[in-house]
Order: C-alpha cells, then sequence, then structure tokens
C-alpha cells in the first residue's frame, strides 16, 4: 500500500493543510532525431511538454536536462537557451530528459479550490436522495478517497489504486486533526493548520499504515 498525500479542505472549500507523504518522482530520458516531434513551450518559468506524447512522456512534463546538462527556466547550466538547441538540425541526435514536477503551494490551492464545487455537484446529481457526495474517485494510477464531517471539513487521500481500507485511515486523521488542532487554544477555524505534534502525529500514521495495514488501527 503507498500513501501519496493528505488534503484538507475547509467548509468553505480553501485548502487549509496538505502533506506530501511518498510522491514518486517520474522521469524519462529519450534521444530524438530531427526534427523534434514533441512540441515544447515556455509556462511558468519551466519548459513543459504541449502537444505529443511517447515513450512515457506526457504533455505537462517538464524538460529537466539537455545531453545531461541541468535546465533552469529556459536556460542549460552553460547558458544556451533550449528552444535554440532544440531548433538547430546540427545539435543532433540530442538526449533530452523528462519528468513531473512536484505540485506548488498555488496548484494545490487550485486543485483544492476546484474539488469543492465538484463535490456539490456530485450531491446534487445523485439519485439517491441526501447523498455525501464524492467519497471515491478511482483512476488508472490512484485513487481519491473523501471524508466530510459534520461541519462540512473535508479529508481527502490520494493513494495507490489499490489501497484498500481508506475510510479508516481518513477517520482516524479526523480524530489527529481534532485532537492536536481544534483543541490548540492558538488555532482558528477555516485556517491554515500549523501543528507540530499534528504533523508528526499524521507521518507516524502514514508510516504505521504503510507497514502494516489498517487492521491495527
Amino acid at each position: 500500500m503507498v500513501i501519496y498525500s493528505v488534503y484538507v479542505v475547509s467548509k468553505s472549500g480553501g485548502l487549509i493543510y496538505n502533506y506530501d507523504h511518498n510522491i514518486p518522482r517520474i522521469e524519462t530520458e529519450k534521444t530524438f532525431g530531427f526534427p523534434l516531434d514533441i512540441k515544447l513551450q515556455y509556462e511558468n518559468k519551466k519548459v513543459v511538454v504541449v502537444f505529443g506524447q511517447r515513450d512515457g512522456i506526457t504533455v505537462g512534463h517538464v524538460l529537466l536536462s539537455v545531453n545531461g546538462s541541468p535546465v533552469t527556466g529556459r536556460n542549460t547550466e552553460d547558458g544556451k537557451d533550449v528552444f535554440e538547441v532544440i531548433e538547430a538540425k546540427e545539435n543532433y541526435p540530442l538526449s533530452l530528459k523528462f519528468g513531473r514536477m512536484r505540485a506548488t503551494t498555488n496548484e494545490k490551492i487550485v486543485l483544492a479550490s476546484m474539488f469543492y464545487p465538484l463535490f456539490a455537484l456530485a450531491s446534487q446529481l445523485s439519485p439517491v436522495p441526501k447523498s455525501s457526495g464524492i467519497e471515491t474517485l478511482t483512476a488508472d494510477t490512484f485513487k481519491l478517497s473523501c471524508f466530510q464531517t459534520l461541519t462540512g471539513v473535508k479529508f481527502i487521500l490520494v493513494t495507490d489504486q489499490n489501497m484498500q481500507g481508506t475510510e479508516v485511515v481518513l477517520k482516524r486523521i479526523y480524530e489527529l486533526y481534532s485532537d492536536y488542532a481544534l483543541k490548540n487554544p492558538f488555532y482558528s477555524l477555516e485556517m491554515p493548520i500549523r501543528c507540530e505534534l499534528f504533523d508528526t502525529s499524521l507521518h507516524t500514521l502514514l508510516e504505521l499504515v504503510e507497514k502494516s495495514g489498517t487492521a491495527n488501527l
């Protein structure tokens, strides 16, 4: 069992906590001939794949290196412009390394705000009265599980798609939240959770689940 990350979303839809536990680093290096059959674009200070997918390289992956030279922004380590290098036929064959970058804090905030209306929409679309909304969302590479408290706070757990017993883990995370965040006199509702005891207890819990499963929770 692999647990990737934990998110806590307030009742108003704001991200108040996130914890990356075990995010795998995905990198793919390939040798390309001229002309390059993948379209790259400079976005948000990164060279990103925007068209063409092959050999594990997908849209959204970031260019990490050119012929072993790390890429920062749009330049290689020796100061060469990436786009000038890939457009010159004499530079081929080229060895390009691509990878998936970890989500930034701003991107996680956007993801949380997008999940909030989807959760509400799922509740309205359900043919069953008083639906609880999205509880499990399974994709080909991960599973998202959600537990909503009576006050509207949502606990989201992202795991591998074969993870079992996520509802038990989510309720244990809720108990930690109640013990270490809500009982903290310096914590205010709807505000970001900054509590060292919550962090360490959550890390211990996730480590236990990955090693021993949910039977002992």
